[in-house]
């Protein structure tokens, strides 16, 4: 019983997140520009973006935690749509 009810709840969290996901529009960031004497802050927040050389292209979620960090850092990537 307790095995089942485990089953049912993971099911159920996979389809939220599915739906959540189709709902959620995605962006893809570009690094255009050098880090390189960008200040640490920044650096760490290429790193958490995923981009670690010029022209490398990620994919998030457009969420408010990425347009932040996105904003932060505008003056060192593109943003494709």
């Amino acid at each position: 019983m307790h095995v089942l009810l485990l089953r049912i709840e993971e099911l159920v969290w996979k389809k939220y997140l599915e739906d959540r996901r189709k709902n959620m529009s995605t962006i893809k960031i570009k690094q255009v520009k050098s880090r390189i004497g960008a200040p640490i802050d920044q650096k760490r927040t290429l790193d958490a973006l995923g981009l670690r050389k010029i022209n490398r292209v990620v994919e998030h979620e457009a969420t408010p935690s990425i347009l932040g960090m996105v904003e932060k850092v505008k003056h060192l990537v593109q943003v494709i749509k």
